[in-house]
């Protein structure tokens, strides 16, 4: 046995302290041990430690800490040793997750694991440091010329380090081959060898141009007085809804907001909903703040395990004023919070979709009740839930109905592509209607840049028989296949499964087997083919693999090096392009007719999203949606900007099938490689809940999933809904803790679902 670990087996000589440590894997395991004397001032609550869990050491984190009473005669193990000198998780993240933890009902361990990125679960990704050689004292000529006799290497290192001196450079250990002579130098205390961190930074080698807060207008002025008030007194004021139309000026508000937390001394959490907001809100920031560039934190999935761990020790280190990130950044360890930024607050990538299924703009609402601080929740399109909460008075709302620089909101023309379809010659729709190819070739005659979006990546969208209908599905999921002429393969967005098209229908063997629908390669194609001299991208996860491609895309297309970026809903939001006038939809059907209730607010929130990117500089912006369903409400409503009138609508079709927000719902997700056993799990499930349930529930029958089959697995779900999350979250896990189910069917409790497939 290690002797480390044998020592740990030992009563303790001297300290009564105990700690409570949640054991990192499965089953929520917290068991109490001593705190070594020698280990008293290095653990802390939120401290990640090594702890004996039978036979083998195990991670796990700091619960709680407390004194043992002289009554307590437990025979406690040993605390075996700490990762890092100070606290991973701070006290009020850590209470943070004990709320996510019953909510959304999932283990604590599971929360835990979401709160720090994986490289700080061990000290692997420690510190990366760089030793630097310098001189100790000056040596004088007739002392180097003695060297270059006796010694010439040392002599030629004493030479370099003098150059480095006279030039204000830094020399590294590595830059010398003769080890050993640097280490004679040392020894005689000519030279010394300092240790300098590396700071992993994605962002050091941007140049950020310093600005200046920009004059407010008056709808402006008034927001930001809003947030101060609720910054100065936050225990007195209730979270901030931002609703401002496309180009408002928004940032500015958050910007202006941040600064004087800062200046008060205090710090600052800004949320955006995907890495492709990042950069631009980096830039903005970083510029912003130009004193303190290096006190901006950045926290995303596309930096490296080491850029996530300085990131992250750098907040730990009370070193950051300011922390960006996506989702998993409401949990960063920032102290002396005064304000909690939620950027684009409706977008339904907040919403982890695995595991811990969290709403990261709910935990910062929650965390800012906790802490507590302001929280400002801002969208031009904000969820229903949150336009509700603030229709209550549960929210201060503030509106900024007019772009900040006077410009009007882009003219939108709809296109109906059943008409389109009766004027092509082959009877198929077009990628490209007459109207909207019009309109980006007068665009590239004015040396103007054009959006166009399609929230479909690939050739087609499937592959279909034009005799018996049949489309080609991937083996593993109930999906169709999506052509990627680039690959030369059909592949599965769900999985990733791959194959070959096939020449002749599978079913019938008949070779007009024929690609249906189009994605943005497709897209792409066609642009190329009608526009020959324009500059054009691509924008989607296909393109976008590369590391610093998105950031370079934009880049590019800020500085008019493109005409035309086509792409998917990475360029859908909050993106500012002074140089676009025109934005085009090639598909607006696409969110519409999704068997889910959200699908409406998804479609109308997207089209007025993605148009908002239009005429946001001096000149006058147009939108082009094309659609085959355009008298629908959500085009329609989008088409006029009127926000408002869609809620109005909306709410009428929520309230009678008791939808959110006039009630929370939870989704209970099956699932399983045997379809049988899979649905009969959930059927047996099912009987359970029923059993005593409260009369607040209402529970719908078990029924196949609308994405059924996904990596092999059969899925089936359940809807409830109630008034109440926590009444329907006490009966499920009484019921659950309750029944015995097959070992190989998955059981997922998805409280306040985005989506129902």
């Amino acid at each position: 046995m290690d002797d480390e670990l044998s020592l740990s087996l030992s009563p303790p000589a001297v300290s009564r302290l105990a700690a409570l440590v949640l054991l990192d894997g499965g089953g929520d395991l917290q068991f109490d041990y001593i705190i070594p004397a020698e280990l008293a001032d290095t653990v802390f609550v939120g401290s990640r430690v090594e702890v004996p869990l039978r036979h083998q050491p195990k991670p796990g984190t700091v619960l709680e800490i407390y004194e043992l009473s002289p009554d307590d005669q437990r025979s406690l193990r040993r605390v075996i040793r700490t990762f890092g000198d100070r606290p991973q998780i701070t006290r009020a993240v850590l209470k943070l997750g004990q709320w996510v933890s019953d909510y959304y009902c999932v283990p604590l361990h599971t929360v835990r694991r979401y709160m720090l990125p994986e490289s700080i679960h061990s000290d692997k990704h420690r510190d990366k440091v760089r030793r630097i050689a310098r001189l100790a004292r000056p040596v004088t000529e007739e002392e180097l010329e003695k060297m270059r006799k006796r010694a010439p290497r040392q002599a030629e290192i004493v030479e370099v380090l003098q150059q480095a001196v006279e030039k204000d450079e830094a020399v590294e250990t590595s830059a010398f081959p003769s080890a050993p002579s640097l280490k004679a130098l040392v020894r005689l205390g000519i030279a010394r060898i300092d240790e300098e961190q590396i700071v992993r930074d994605a962002y050091a080698d941007e140049d950020f141009i310093p600005t200046t807060p920009l004059s407010l207008n008056a709808e402006q002025q008034e927001a930001l007085d809003v947030i101060l008030r609720a910054v100065e007194a936050p225990r007195e004021q209730k979270p901030v809804l931002l609703y401002g139309v496309t180009g408002s000026g928004k940032t500015e508000v958050y910007l202006q907001a941040a600064q004087k937390v800062i200046d008060s001394g205090r710090n600052v959490i800004i949320l955006v909903p995907g890495i492709s907001l990042t950069p631009q809100t980096v830039d903005r920031f970083r510029s912003r703040f130009a004193t303190i560039q290096q006190e901006v934190a950045v926290l995303h999935s596309q930096l490296t395990q080491g850029e996530r761990y300085d990131g992250w020790q750098m907040i730990l280190r009370q070193k950051a004023r300011v922390v960006i990130g996506t989702r998993n950044a409401v949990f960063a360890p920032l102290e002396n919070l005064g304000l909690i930024i939620v950027d684009e607050e409706h977008e339904s990538s907040y919403k982890q979709e695995n595991e811990l299924r969290y709403h990261a703009r709910d935990v910062a609402v929650v965390r800012a009740m906790m802490e507590p601080c302001a929280i400002v929740l801002g969208s031009a399109t904000p969820a229903l839930e949150s336009w509700y909460n603030a229709s209550r008075g549960k929210y201060t709302m503030v509106s900024m109905t007019e772009r900040a620089d006077g410009a009007k909101l882009p003219i939108v023309r709809v296109v109906d592509m059943r008409l389109e379809r009766k004027r092509s010659s082959k009877g198929e729709p077009s990628v490209l209607s007459e109207q909207l190819r019009i309109a980006i070739s007068k665009r590239l005659d004015r040396g103007e840049q054009s959006i166009l979006f399609l929230n479909r990546r690939g050739f087609a969208g499937s592959i279909q028989c034009q005799v018996c209908g049949h489309s080609v599905k991937c083996n593993h999921c109930s999906v169709s296949m999506t052509s990627h002429k680039e690959l030369g393969r059909l592949v599965c967005h769900i999985c990733g499964f791959q194959r070959i098209p096939p020449k002749v229908c599978p079913e019938c063997n008949d070779p007009g087997i024929l690609f249906a629908g189009f994605g943005t390669q497709r897209a792409e194609e066609v642009l190329r083919r009608v526009f020959p001299k324009a500059r054009i991208a691509r924008v989607d996860t296909d393109t976008m693999k590369e590391k610093s491609a998105l950031r370079d895309t934009f880049n590019a297309f800020l500085a008019r090096k493109l005409d035309i970026i086509i792409g998917t809903q990475m360029i859908a939001r909050g993106l500012h392009f002074p140089g676009v006038t025109l934005v085009g939809i090639l598909n607006a059907d696409l969110s519409l007719n999704l068997p889910d209730f959200r699908a409406s607010e998804r479609t109308f929130s997207l089209l007025t999203q993605v148009a908002g990117r239009a005429g946001r500089g001096e000149l006058f912006g147009e939108v082009v949606i094309q659609t085959f369903s355009p008298h629908a409400p959500a085009i329609q409503f989008s088409r006029h900007h009127d926000y408002e009138g869609f809620c109005e609508q909306e709410f009428e079709f929520r309230r009678q099938c008791g939808y959110p927000p006039f009630g929370h719902a939870v989704l209970i997700t099956a699932r399983g490689e045997h379809q049988r056993r899979t649905e009969f799990s959930l059927e047996t499930l099912h009987k359970r809940l029923l059993e005593n349930i409260p009369h607040e529930i209402l529970m719908g029958d078990p029924i196949p999933s609308p994405l059924e089959k996904s990596h092999n697995q059969f899925r089936y779900q359940v809807l409830l809904r109630a008034r109440l999350t926590k009444t329907m979250t006490e009966h499920i896990r009484k019921v659950l803790a309750a029944t015995k189910l097959s070992h190989d069917v998955m059981i997922t409790v998805d409280v306040d679902p985005v989506s129902l497939s």
